[in-house]
């Protein structure tokens, strides 16, 4: 049996272009997974193996890979960076017991490591901090360290200094046992020569030395009561604190290097063995019913324990589905049945796999704290769990945001719409913050996602991976409806034809609830006015109308509906009448409650030289922007703003015009907000064209 205090499953996430993949080539290579280094520029990083990675430079899905350092086995992620994938990163870190955050040496901390940093706090993940490209113009550890701490309230515990900095950058000095680490020009990771700490850094290391040790001693009050005592813990009962630290979230092992010059990389490597958790010191997973309620039972990383398991990524490749499984506890052989709670049905495992981004190593066993890939799965999705049919359990699921764009897209012939078709399915099942709808209408097929590059990709991959000739339509924002006055209304439904009749009367308000609360239906009749078996139907009924708002037809939000009173027939009343009856009061009374149509609001952080902020900014307020803020990096200006979604498509252009090509964006969802009449006048004319192309 493996010994699970050897394990470590860690995540390496940041913003786009801190380095996270160009790190996981260095890690490859020093754990001798590894022979060559592909590098990201060349198109030939390992674990981006997608044709649209290589040509993009950016990593779009997580890869999952497995090495062994110091004795220790690690199963990494590399996940991606834009915010278009960040499904990538939440679904990743859902599963891992440890990550390395990294951040650029002088990007510092960027809006999407902001984004991941509270996915990780979310998941309540151990990290350690790694501050890679010190060899760049304008990189600064101390400063990127501050901003550790004013951007992320998060407390970095410096490991390690860096010696010299941007072109005279040479290695880094462990405060911990007061070495230098000075590496040569030749770029090999093994070049390395360990030193007395320079003369001019003896100070600043026992500095940082004392703050180090204030810290770690904290944890423990046995070593504290020694410290304070003026007795000074050696070096393994440090390491202690700082590992028991770190597993609690109370602090982050700081590291610095440049992956690229293969620099400081072999630190982290040692503080991932030394301070992250093993699965067998991480919370366990709580199970939950098929209700979604917690049982109070808990997934005991423990290969003796009955199974559990999470899918957390589906990836279809030229041998078949692959369905990426964390395994919480128990053990699984090729063979057994497994039941998939979401389904309710069991499948049987076939072959079972070890990944190397999209390489593979069969394995015919696999226990408790493992991440593997499980071949030809079904009917699993992402988020299902899968356990031992014989002791059910559920793990707690994951929670995906809602697209907030679309695009209309037609095969150009029958046979490349079959082929669309099974491509599609493929797709939705990988990626559970893309969906497809089929307007009933007009036979449409809508592809929804996350962002403008989120689909553009999407469409990449269906003509080019999956060889669809077809045509794609505008890029569409997906708007909303709610109300925003409180309508108290009658409607009685009354049908008489040959035999029984139909009858239902129903009393009610309509009112709008604050953002975020979705629909809500209470009953306050009393004297059974209306019966009880009835009142499901009407809170059914007017369910089943919130995808058509009244104003131009998109889905309504945040609304609550109370029953006040009704009545009914004892021969003509049944639940189709009284479902009947709530829809038209739905069309009745909506349109009096004075509806307003909602866009999305994005938050958007733009980067953009000194001398261009003007021009940006005036461009940014023709778009409708509110400006919050703008902050001066060593490199360019970052201006935070807030923009409707509508007004975005095809930003990248105009800012590089702007900017003469050095000008950078990223945004994502913020929320919803009424849109003033132009913008609404202008949607309608929109929905009516569509409308009418559609006849």
């Amino acid at each position: 049996m493996t010994d699970l205090s050897k394990y470590r499953n860690i995540g390496i996430f940041a913003h786009v272009d801190a380095g996270k993949t160009t790190t996981t080539e260095r890690i490859l290579k020093l754990t001798g997974k590894i022979h060559k280094i592909g590098e990201v520029h060349d198109g030939a990083a390992t674990t981006d193996f997608m044709v649209q990675e290589q040509e993009r430079g950016i990593t779009i899905q997580s890869a999952a890979t497995t090495c062994y350092w110091n004795g220790h086995q690690f199963n990494i992620i590399d996940t991606p960076g834009h915010v278009d994938f960040t499904i990538e990163v939440y679904r990743s870190l859902k599963v891992l017991d440890g990550g390395v955050g990294v951040f650029c040496g002088s990007g510092g901390v960027e809006p999407q490591s902001e984004t991941n940093w509270r996915y990780a706090n979310d998941s309540k993940v151990a990290r350690i901090i790694y501050v890679n490209k010190l060899d760049r113009l304008g990189a600064d550890f101390y400063r990127v360290v501050g901003q550790i701490k004013s951007v992320l309230a998060a407390k970095p515990l410096v490991m390690v200094l860096p010696i010299g900095t941007e072109s005279e950058f040479v290695g880094v000095v462990d405060v911990l046992d007061r070495k230098a680490y000075i590496w040569d020009d030749s770029g090999l990771p093994e070049n390395f020569e360990v030193k007395p700490v320079p003369a001019d850094m003896v100070d600043k290391v026992e500095q940082y030395r004392a703050e180090l040790i204030e810290m770690a001693v904290e944890q423990d009050d046995d070593v504290m009561a020694a410290y304070l005592e003026g007795n000074e813990p050696d070096v393994p009962t440090l390491k202690r604190c700082i590992r028991k630290g770190t597993i609690a979230l109370k602090f982050f092992p700081t590291y610095c290097g440049s992956s690229f010059k293969n620099k400081g990389v072999q630190q982290v490597l040692d503080a991932v063995v030394d301070y992250l958790p093993d699965p067998t010191e991480v919370p366990p997973q709580p199970e939950i019913d098929l209700e979604g309620n917690e049982t109070g039972e808990f997934a005991i990383v423990d290969p003796e324990k009955p199974f559990r398991a999470l899918a957390f990524k589906i990836m279809d490749d030229r041998f078949g589905s692959l369905t990426f499984t964390r395994i919480y506890s128990g053990k699984i052989t090729k063979g057994d049945n497994v039941l998939n709670t979401f389904t309710g049905k069991t499948e049987r495992i076939g072959r079972m796999v070890q990944m190397h981004a999209n390489d593979r190593t069969m394995i015919d066993s696999a226990q408790a704290g493992d991440i593997i890939a499980i071949v030809g799965m079904k009917n699993v999705r992402t988020g299902h769990t899968l356990c031992d049919p014989d002791k059910p359990a559920t793990l707690e699921p994951m929670v995906f945001p809602a697209p907030v764009i679309s695009v209309a897209i037609a095969a150009k012939d029958k046979a490349n719409s079959e082929k669309m078709g099974v491509a599609l399915g493929k797709m939705v099942a990988e990626d559970p913050s893309f969906h497809v709808e089929v307007d009933q209408e007009s036979g449409e097929t809508i592809l929804k996602g996350m962002g403008e590059l989120h689909l553009d990709i999407k469409v990449d991959i269906l003509k080019r991976t999956h060889g669809v000739e077809a045509t794609v339509g505008e890029p569409r924002v997906a708007y909303r409806e709610t109300i925003t006055k409180a309508v108290s209304d009658q409607y009685i439904h009354k049908k008489q034809t040959g035999g029984s009749g139909q009858y239902a009367k129903i009393d009610y308000t309509i009112e709008p609830l604050p953002a975020g609360s979705g629909f809500v239906f209470e009953s306050e009749v009393v004297g059974g006015n209306v019966p009880k078996e009835f009142v499901p139907a009407v809170e059914k009924g007017f369910k089943l109308m919130l995808n058509k708002g009244p104003l131009v037809g998109f889905p309504l939000l945040d609304i609550k509906v109370t029953l006040t009173d009704g009545g009914f027939h004892p021969v003509d009343s049944s639940q189709m009448a009284f479902e009947t009856a709530a829809k038209a009061a739905y069309r009745q009374t909506t349109p009096k409650a004075a509806p307003e149509l909602l866009e999305p609001i994005m938050k958007v952080d733009v980067f953009v030289p000194d001398a261009n902020v003007g021009d940006v900014i005036g461009d940014l307020n023709r778009r409708r922007g509110v400006i919050n803020g703008q902050e001066p990096t060593p490199t360019n200006v970052r201006i935070k703003a807030n923009i409707p979604l509508g007004e975005m498509f095809g930003y990248i252009g105009d800012l590089r015009s702007n900017t003469s090509g050095r000008g950078q964006f990223s945004m994502e969802f913020s929320h919803y907000a009424p849109v003033p009449r132009s913008v609404l006048d202008k949607v309608r004319e929109q929905v009516k064209e569509r409308e009418a192309a559609k006849k």
